[in-house]
């Protein structure tokens, strides 16, 4: 027997979009899941947001205010994609609520803000589900298992990138994203927090780490109205750009691995090359996001010369079945929300986790901290 999910989706920029697309493609992607969602629900505070919406995508009702939301018992489960400095005042209400969560990183600001949201689901005894989407990739499932399964070997390097240039332009408005009380972090928390994520998914826990930090547009114009993802601003009033661009930083694992890690959000030239390079003393597995569906592995007895292959994902690996029946058949960025989708009503269904979950995001958030503070300090900060 199916049952019917009342969800709720609590901002709706372009993050609330993909969520709400990926409710409603769960059920033919997933026809087993034992619960369907129900879009019961919409908020955002900009006027007229969540009325569009609602008209879009067949909410039922919509919203200026979350704390409706909360308050709501047609709701059980809630999409939390509103800007990140909200993300700990919301996710602990809804918590308390008897809500489960489907939150997007980071999970508020600071590792204090995740564990607050982390700590309120567990005291109420509900699910959540963090958006780290990469590790849902398929050719990173394939790559996680040859990990586990020792194909390449002891691992003994990993070097994670995420570059991107949606700040890059010096006409980008200065909007929260910019200010260290409401967009945190900056990088650290919106791009380098995935590599943190797929590096604990692939290798495991981080025992140190060391980091370097760098502001390199450091004015920006202040936006006359209400913005909505990269708003541009030329002629505005000039403000400080008040968290990083840029971050680059060493990882030590506990299996004793090492690892590099950088990420920037103004690397001109580059559109969402994020990707990863695992070596280890029989091999090697290569991935680019941008190539989702293809893992380079070089893998064998030769060491020296030894040559790369590509694989191609097919339904062997991860949730790639429930896309595409035969390998090479491409996926996409919307896809691996649905299968996050899939993960978080999975959750709830069963009362178990599956996905990344609150403690994924509790640490990741205690590894971003501790690269802020190594940033600040030029130390090598423990994580143990």
């Amino acid at each position: 027997m199916v049952n019917t999910l009342g969800v709720a989706v609590v901002g709706f920029g372009w993050m609330g979009r993909v969520h709400t697309q990926a409710y409603a493609r769960v059920p033919h992607h997933f026809p087993h899941l034992a619960v369907r969602p129900r879009l019961v629900t919409v908020a955002d505070e900009v006027p007229g947001r969540a009325e569009e919406a609602a008209g879009q995508y067949g909410f039922v009702s919509a919203t200026r205010d979350w704390r409706e939301v909360a308050a709501d018992p047609r709701v059980q489960a809630v999409s939390i994609t509103a800007p990140n400095f909200l993300h700990r005042e919301i996710g602990v209400a809804m918590a308390e609520a008897g809500k489960h969560i489907w939150i997007e990183k980071p999970v508020g600001l600071t590792a204090a803000d995740a564990r607050a949201v982390a700590d309120a689901a567990a005291k109420a005894g509900v699910r959540g589900t963090v958006g780290f989407n990469y590790r849902n990739a398929p050719a990173v499932a394939a790559a996680r298992e040859m990990v586990a399964a020792g194909e390449i070997g002891t691992v003994t390097h990993v070097r994670i990138r995420l570059f991107s240039d949606y700040a890059a332009h010096p006409e980008g408005a200065l909007t929260w994203r910019y200010e260290r009380e409401r967009g945190g972090s900056g990088v650290l928390g919106d791009l380098a927090s995935h590599g943190i994520d797929l590096a604990r998914h692939l290798l495991g826990e981080i025992d140190s780490l060391t980091a370097d930090t760098a502001v390199f547009v450091p004015e920006r114009a202040r936006p006359a109205g209400a913005t909505a993802g990269h708003t541009r601003a030329a002629g505005g009033e000039l403000g400080p750009v008040e968290n990083d661009d840029y971050v680059n930083c060493l990882l030590r694992f506990a299996s004793g691995a090492r690892g590099v890690l950088e990420a920037s959000r103004v690397s001109v030239g580059e559109q969402n090359n994020y990707g990863f390079e695992i070596h280890g003393t029989k091999g090697a597995l290569f991935w680019d996001f941008r190539r989702m569906g293809e893992l380079g592995v070089s893998r064998g007895t030769s060491y020296q010369d030894q040559p790369v292959s590509t694989v191609y994902v097919g339904p062997g690996h991860g949730e790639y079945a429930a896309f595409q029946p035969g390998a090479a058949n491409a996926m996409g960025y919307d896809d691996l929300k649905v299968i996050e989708a899939y993960h978080f009503l999975r959750s709830v269904a069963e009362g178990a986790a599956y996905g990344a979950t609150l403690d994924d995001a509790v640490a990741g958030a205690v590894a971003l901290d501790a690269m802020a503070r190594s940033a600040e300090r030029r130390t090598w900060e423990s994580l143990a």
